[in-house]
């Protein structure tokens, strides 16, 4: 992110309805799911909304709460304010928020007939119409029965008794969510409403009616200083009777007539797990054709892509106008100078560093921790499990409170400049140690730039991850030696009080005839071969040159079908190889994120990708790997160029020279586990918390 943008309009203070913000930048509500048992506000989710608004966001909204519980929500650890028992905790929650000069709305949902996880139990699930299972757009959902009418006068009050819990908890507002797939959305969309009374589709306002009387009565019983915003779906895709841009415009319309504050625009898509939520995710591994017209995908990935519906509702409406898609503070600047949007929504650029808002305010973007768009967050909500994040170990994390300052300051040694390293190092400087940081190579990053060399989707934004690390370390005073490999002469001459063991993993091994032969790509080989070019052009440029030459056959088996081998599949495809994956395992893709392994394994069936799993390896020859199969059946894959990549294992041989070499010994990442980016961070974090 450059220094050369000034943020004068994202940084200038605004209102929703009465709602004064300091900025334009709104964490908008996408779960995090730090619930309590029972459904109560604790520390967890207090500590973590603090954190955020303490960060300098202009406005938060506290995610999708169930107005109606469990009827109300997809998920079964959601956050839901159907009962007053709740209102104490959420009362703190809002003193928390507001003692830092922030405003706070809370979005209310009602789950309807959606659950995205498949794991929600069998329930008297609703919606305008009946639908049969034959009949239903997608797969997320459950087979509802229609609402009769007076269960649609009774919802009405159900949202609005739960907004005015709302306001007693001290909320400034709350967002009613019609978009989705949710409860309000199958009144708008013709997909869903069969119905033929008042609230059926013989006209745009009947369509628009159940969530108007909502945003009318909630209006009525909490006043006209209560912020009420709407988010609704301004197109739907993937079925020929989903929502125009035209009607959503008209809806947006309607909603700001029965008083609606804002409006934050969305857009949908049948057929997809998960929708156009993550307009980044939905081109992964590479963007489908054809793309859903009237967005715009001209920049990586998908971001910014549902601005001109923004647009077109702006145009229409003369409230505020907002939405999430991949926004980061440049984009949001360039959108708000050209009048397309009043506010930014973020989310995922907020879990990564929820001090976002405060540095960009104090001129340091450079200092932003970088969200790589992985959902490795929402790979855990959709197993119905607390959001984590690959690049932010604190998240879910701040109450407690394990950043302060080291009681006694002492020399650390951190060996190693991967993730865990990295993160080791600028903990430990943080909480006020001296370190050094020893890599024996010529740069950082450890295997983060083989990652990113292979991960088209994450190319750049693990590139800054490792360029973010590298100006954290210089702005906190750690040493770091390049190229310097360690040996109990150095550690002599550094005299440690502690050691972070951060040298990675070591490269396993097959015991497999012909695993040596001249077919054979070894990962360590091929770890080697890429090194000089990867020094001299960097992952970016060395990503574009594969796509003109590589020292790779035409036809590659891998021998491996973990995430690694996955993603280099994905990779070869792409650079037009013939790829078979091969595993001794029956989970291909396991250790990816639950939203890329469906994408990535689909995409790669329709490649033409062969993958056996529950293989035997029984030989290699100049031919290919010999296999016997799940039947037992012997078969010989021909191949080009075969390519284990094999889990690294843990360098206990490195550990145990070392143990004795400093007071404090600690081994992280893949030195003593090899696991992922994410585990490799989080274990650095852990360990400088203690020292």
């Amino acid at each position: 992110m450059t220094r050369k943008v000034r943020f004068e309009k994202l940084l200038t203070p605004s209102s929703i309805g009465k709602v004064k913000t300091r900025n334009r930048i709104i964490k908008t509500a996408s779960g995090a799911f730090f619930t309590e048992p029972g459904g109560y506000v604790g520390e967890r989710a207090k500590a973590y909304y603090e954190a955020i608004a303490k960060g300098g966001v202009g406005l938060l909204i506290v995610e999708s709460c169930g107005v109606e519980y469990p009827l109300g929500v997809q998920h079964s650890i959601q956050f839901h304010l159907d009962d007053d028992k709740y209102i104490p905790g959420y009362r703190e929650l809002t003193q928390a928020v507001h003692k830092h000069g922030c405003p706070v709305l809370l979005q209310f949902q009602h789950a309807g007939p959606w659950n995205p996880t498949g794991m929600l139990p069998k329930r008297d699930t609703k919606a305008a119409s009946a639908l049969t299972a034959a009949e239903l757009p997608g797969p997320d959902f459950d087979v509802p029965r229609a609402l009769s009418l007076d269960e649609v006068k009774e919802y009405v009050d159900i949202w609005a008794r739960a907004a005015e819990r709302a306001q007693k908890a001290g909320f400034d507002g709350v967002e009613v969510n019609g978009a989705t797939c949710h409860q309000i959305n199958t009144f708008f969309s013709r997909i869903w409403n069969r119905r033929d009374d008042e609230y059926g589709c013989s006209s745009i306002e009947n369509r628009a009616r159940f969530m108007c009387e909502i945003v009318r009565e909630t209006k009525k019983r909490t006043g006209p200083d209560f912020t009420v915003t709407v988010l609704i779906n301004i197109v739907e895709y993937g079925n020929e009777k989903g929502t125009t841009v035209e009607e959503g415009v008209a809806f947006a319309r309607l909603l700001e007539d029965a008083g609606a504050d804002a409006v934050q625009v969305r857009a949908h898509i049948y057929g997809n797990r998960g929708g156009l939520l993550q307009p980044d995710r939905f081109c992964y591994p590479e963007p489908p054709k054809p793309l859903p017209k009237d967005l715009d995908w001209s920049r990586h990935g998908g971001a910014g892509a549902i601005v001109p519906l923004a647009e077109a509702v702006k145009k229409a409406v003369s409230v505020p106008v907002f939405c999430a898609c991949r926004l980061d503070p440049v984009l949001g600047e360039k959108f708000l100078q050209e009048g397309r949007m009043d506010f930014v929504g973020i989310t995922r650029r907020l879990l990564a560093d929820p001090e976002l808002p405060r540095k960009i305010a104090a001129g340091r973007p450079e200092d932003i921790r970088p969200c790589p768009g992985c959902l490795y967050c929402r790979s855990f909500i959709l197993q119905d499990e607390p959001a984590r994040c690959r690049v932010n170990a604190a998240l879910g994390r701040e109450y407690e409170n394990r950043t302060t300052p080291a009681t006694k300051k002492k020399r650390v040694m951190v060996i190693g400049g991967g993730p865990a390293g990295l993160e080791a190092a600028r903990m430990a400087a943080l909480r006020g140690h001296e370190v050094a940081l020893f890599e024996r190579e010529n740069q950082l990053g450890g295997l983060v730039p083989i990652a990113a060399l292979v991960n088209d989707a994450e190319l750049p934004d693990l590139v800054d991850l490792v360029r973010y690390f590298a100006v954290q370390l210089a702005g906190l005073g750690v040493t770091v030696r390049l190229g310097k490999e360690v040996d109990s002469r150095v550690i002599a001459e550094y005299k440690p009080d502690a050691i972070v063991l951060a040298a990675g993993g070591i490269h396993g091994t097959l015991d497999v005839p012909g695993i040596n032969g001249h077919n054979v790509v070894s990962s360590a080989a091929l770890h080697k071969m890429l090194k000089p070019y990867r020094r001299l052009l960097g992952p970016e440029a060395l990503n574009r040159l594969t796509k003109f030459w590589m020292p790779i056959g035409k036809r590659v088996v891998i021998m491996g079908g973990a995430i690694q081998g996955c993603e280099l599949a994905e990779f070869l495809v792409k650079r037009n190889r013939k790829v078979t994956i091969v595993d001794t395992g029956e989970d291909p893709g396991r250790g990816m994120t639950v939203d890329n392994q469906r994408r990535l394994l689909r995409w790669l069936d329709e490649k033409g990708t062969v993958i056996l799993t529950r293989v035997r390896y029984e030989e290699i020859t100049n031919k290919g790997l010999v296999v016997t199969d799940k039947e037992g059946k012997r078969t010989t894959i021909e191949s080009d160029t075969i390519i284990p990549i094999l889990p690294l294992q843990p360098n206990t041989g490195l550990i145990k020279s070392l143990e004795k070499a400093a007071p404090e010994f600690y081994p992280v990442g893949d030195c003593r586990e090899p696991r992922l980016i994410a585990d490799a961070i989080s274990d650095g974090w852990e360990i400088a918390c203690t020292i």
